[in-house]
């Protein structure tokens, strides 16, 4: 049956800073169908049931351009420590002693809850047993892209890049026909995976146009590295072993010069910008101004939940913007509705998914979210996509659609099965804090 979703306003994002009042869309099949002023939708599908929606602004579903969901479950374990400290002392240890797929699962399916009720109904994750992640993200009925992670090191998923790249694979073959579920190549960073299965993967890029999903540069000590032992920046590294072009997203992008900069811009390479995680970290500010005046394509992203603490794209957006104004100085960088683009269309064009998702236009899935903006907090509203960025909150996501169905209504998780999945996990999250809590750092 067509659903009419009557908002009060509605952001489609394309085309660009446009706001459209007493608008309808109708969804068929889990498909837009239609777009237009209410009434007149309304009288081209009298037997569609309305949902109606007044003082709600909605927007496309946003997209999490990089994350490690299964990392909700050590949120709070490691803060207050550089980068590398980080990953040595504290994540790389408990990794070692506790990863498996149980922990995937339910670390995922947490992250998914607070996602998805949260406006994010895609996520792009890079992490161990994505088999597990995908099983979590289906539970929940959210679009997830799942990265075959390669790393130089074993892990409990697996002996080393040959055989992460192998099970990958074969998990991308198995899934091909699952409509929410897409995948990119994955090498953890160009310090932690080495020159042969970079090159590797870029052959495996090319030939089955798959993203390549990284981190990059996220810290100056790693660049000085690169250099001291390659006689070049991480950039012109992956350049040489063929890496760089619009497939690859580049996660952090934070110690990035002007040549750097060029390079990027000329591959049309995107960057998965997440500033909370920069900051916590003390990684960082990324010069996302410069890179929006150079054309490059800028997403949003989390990181994970060890990093952040929160998987709030709202947030997260909202400090991006002030800090490439601020940065910058100039108070026009990363306007508004450029904002919403980064959180939106932004993401789904690196993920290759921008025919599907990442605006609200005929022919497009339904990945859609309503902001309340009846909130006492937020009247009166001038402008709604200046409220959204600016004032609103994740609290102020009322309504969720993941390819047509509806998955949130009043912030909360609709359907049976997402409700009782969440509920289980939660019940076993006191037996994973019990387990994670006994590993003492350095054992």
């Amino acid at each position: 049956m067509i659903e009419l979703i009557v908002p009060q306003w509605i952001a489609p994002v394309e085309p660009d800073a446009t706001v459209l009042e007493e608008h309808a869309i109708a969804i068929d099949d889990g498909r837009i169908v239609d777009l237009g002023p209410a009434a007149a939708v309304r009288a081209r599908h009298p037997q569609a049931r309305p949902t109606e929606l007044p003082g709600h602004l909605l927007i496309p579903g946003l997209v999490n351009l990089h994350g490690h969901a299964a990392m909700a479950l050590m949120r709070g374990m490691a803060d207050d420590l550089p980068l590398e400290r980080w990953l040595r002392e504290r994540i790389w240890p408990l990794e070692a002693r506790l990863m498996g797929p149980d922990l995937v699962f339910d670390g995922t399916v947490l992250a998914c809850a607070e996602m998805v009720t949260g406006g994010i109904t895609c996520f792009n994750d890079m992490y161990f047993f994505p088999e597990e992640t995908a099983r979590a993200a289906q539970a929940l009925g959210m679009r997830a892209s799942l990265g075959i992670i390669v790393i130089d090191f074993a892990s409990a998923y697996g002996s080393g890049p040959d055989d992460y790249l192998a099970k990958g694979l074969a998990l991308r073959d198995a899934m091909r026909d699952e409509p929410l579920i897409s995948f990119c190549l994955a090498p953890h960073a160009p310090y932690s995976v080495g020159s042969d299965a970079l090159s590797k993967v870029a052959r495996l890029s090319a030939e089955l146009s798959m993203p390549v999903h990284t981190h990059l540069q996220e810290t100056a000590a790693e660049v000085d590295d690169c250099l001291r032992l390659f006689g070049k920046r991480p950039l012109a590294r992956l350049a040489e072993l063929g890496l760089l072009g619009p497939e690859l997203i580049a996660a952090h992008s934070v110690h990035v010069d002007e040549q750097d900069l060029q390079l990027m811009a000329r591959h049309g390479v995107s960057v998965a910008h997440c500033p909370h995680s920069n900051l916590k970290l003390a990684s960082g500010i990324a010069p996302t101004a410069r890179m929006r005046a150079l054309g490059i394509n800028v997403g949003i992203g989390t990181d994970g939940a060890a990093s952040n603490n929160r998987l709030d794209l709202i947030g997260e957006a909202r400090t991006a913007s002030l800090l490439a104004k601020g940065a910058s100085g100039d108070a026009t960088a990363w306007s508004a509705h450029e904002t919403l683009r980064a959180m939106t269309i932004a993401g789904a064009s690196a993920l290759g998914l921008a025919d599907r998702i990442g605006s609200i236009t005929i022919g497009k899935r339904a990945d859609l979210v309503a902001i309340d903006l009846g909130a006492q907090e937020l009247i009166p509203v001038h402008d709604p996509v200046s409220h959204f960025v600016y004032a609103c909150g994740r609290e102020h996501v009322a309504e969720v659609w993941i390819d047509g169905r509806h998955v949130v209504r009043k912030r909360q998780l609709l359907e049976a099965g997402a409700l009782r999945t969440a509920a289980e996990v939660v019940a076993r999250t006191g037996l994973w804090q019990n387990r994670l809590g006994k590993i003492v750092p350095g054992d």
